[in-house]
């Protein structure tokens, strides 16, 4: 998984009631893009993020 600053995570949610939670990746710290990935969700929570086989990006140029 790559991602750059400006792109979106999506995590979806692991059961029916659970929502998806997304946010915008505000630093990257792995190599070539990979993470751990800084993200700003959109309820304003920040967290170190490695992401999951649940986890989606959204590139900010696609």
């Amino acid at each position: 998984m790559q991602a750059s600053v400006g792109d979106r995570l999506v995590i979806h949610g692991k059961t029916v009631e659970s929502p998806d939670r997304s946010g915008e990746v505000k630093e990257v710290h792995g190599a070539d893009g990979g993470p751990p990935y800084l993200v700003r969700f959109d309820d304003g929570h920040e967290t170190l993020v490695y992401p999951g086989t649940d986890t989606v990006i959204q590139h900010h140029d696609a």
